[in-house]
């Protein structure tokens, strides 16, 4: 009831290392549905992250790393 494994998947460009909204979700509709925990380690394939739902002041908070994934740059014309 702790450990929740999820994949994320973005429209229009497949599956994605990590998304931390829907980390949050799935934790909070895993603890409606009584199948988790108010606090969770949430394991995607970007990372860990520890999801804390505080269900009477409904406020969530996400602990994990943030690392740099991509790097490039933007041609803009007029």
């Amino acid at each position: 009831k702790n450990h929740a494994k999820i994949r994320v998947y973005e429209r229009g460009s497949g599956e994605t290392l990590a998304c931390g909204s829907g980390a949050c979700a799935s934790v909070i509709i895993g603890r409606l549905w009584g199948m988790l925990d108010s606090v969770v380690s949430v394991k995607l394939l970007g990372g860990d992250l520890l999801i804390k739902w505080d269900e009477q002041s409904n406020s969530i908070k996400m602990t994990g790393p943030a690392e740099q994934v991509f790097n490039g740059d933007v041609l803009l014309s007029r």
